[in-house]
């Protein structure tokens, strides 16, 4: 869909220049952009490419002389990060879904599908399902009975929702993400080996653990409004309570939300993360990819879980985390400068060693 250089300033708020008429129906980098598309040319280091490509006009940082660069248009832009998301968003028209329910979609007779939602192919609706408004239902989504889907959602081709499921407004999903299944719980009576090694911090040696049995998941999921979940993400149904992820909430591919999970508003997860079950994760938290966060711990407001932390016990709010076990961000930066001077320690305690022997065969 074309776009003017001006509609384009006016949605990210920024200044349009020159040929502000000019249209474009897409964007680029600067040295592959075509003659109808807006070069992304936010920084010096970007903009020297304009000559390799064709673009008319680009997207510049605020002082640049756009005149110079060679273009007949431009918009300016004091935040270049701001105007991405603000440009991606007024160009990405999201996946094609026609309008209605599509003929091979089912559609239980009690569900109800909002007005003007898009119910693609081969999806099911389970029984007393609602689907709000506007809603748009990609090809092979599964959705459970008694599951509710907020107003205006997106959820892309092959998502899974359990029984139950709780969805706010605005939620977007990505392709195989599953929500709502059982949580991963199982216990073996007295002869338990986890519960074993939790009581004795390891020291008690026993049998291993023959056999399981599965504790049921009665509980589901709740997510609030402006939440979206990454590809093939599983977010677990709680045991008794309901699995929470609060408000705003974004959370990346291949992450896992084990069962009776609370998490936050405005959370940021990144991928190949996991919070084990029955943990709390405070508002405004960011996990940091491959991070992971133990059961039963509680993580304060405002936290910050550097990439492949792993969180064994609660964190107070605020507080900046590294390493395996997870530490202050200066404590593991200290000790890791340490861990590089141990080969040159254990030099000098050794050769130490030698000159209190050899002293001691003079006297």
């Amino acid at each position: 869909m074309n776009q003017t250089v001006e509609k384009i300033a006016a949605a990210l708020g920024a200044d349009a220049f020159g040929d502000i008429h000019l249209s474009v129906k897409g964007a680029a980098e600067p040295g592959e952009a075509a003659a109808d598309e807006l070069a992304l040319a936010m920084s010096p280091e970007y903009a020297a490419a304009l000559t390799d490509g064709s673009a008319r006009a680009a997207i510049v940082w605020i002082d640049a002389d756009w005149q110079a660069l060679g273009l007949e248009a431009a918009i300016k832009v004091k935040h270049p990060r701001m105007a991405m998301a603000g440009l991606t968003s007024l160009l990405d028209e999201g996946p094609e879904i026609a309008p209605g329910i599509h003929p091979s979609a089912v559609v239980d007779p009690s569900a109800e599908v909002g007005k003007g939602a898009s119910i693609g192919p081969l999806v099911v609706i389970g029984a007393r399902a609602r689907i709000d408004a506007n809603s748009r239902i990609a090809a092979h989504v599964s959705i459970a009975e008694d599951v509710e889907v907020g107003r205006d959602a997106l959820l892309h081709a092959g998502v899974r929702i359990g029984a139950s499921v709780r969805i706010g407004e605005r939620f977007i999903c990505q392709p195989g993400a599953v929500i709502g299944g059982d949580g991963f719980s199982f216990v073996a009576g007295e002869s338990d080996r986890v519960e074993q090694v939790r009581r004795s911090f390891g020291t008690e040696s026993g049998d291993m653990t023959a056999g399981w049995s599965r504790i049921h998941s009665l509980g589901s999921v709740e997510i609030g409004d402006d939440v979206e979940i990454g590809v093939n993400t599983a977010v677990d149904a709680g045991t008794i309570r309901a699995t929470r992820i609060g408000n705003r909430t974004k959370i990346d591919n291949l992450v896992q939300i084990g069962h009776n999970a609370q998490i936050g508003e405005d959370v940021l997860i990144c991928g190949h993360s996991g919070v084990a079950g029955s943990s709390r994760v405070g508002n405004r938290v960011i996990i940091g990819g491959k991070a992971g966060i133990t059961d039963n711990v509680t993580v304060g407001d405002d936290v910050v879980v550097g990439g492949g932390a792993i969180v064994l016990s609660r964190v107070p709010a605020g507080r900046v985390l590294l390493g395996y076990p997870a530490m202050k961000m200066d404590q593991y930066i200290a000790a890791s400068r340490n861990w590089r001077r141990l080969p040159r320690i254990f030099k000098d305690i050794e050769a130490l060693k030698k000159a209190v022997s050899l002293d001691g065969k003079g006297d």
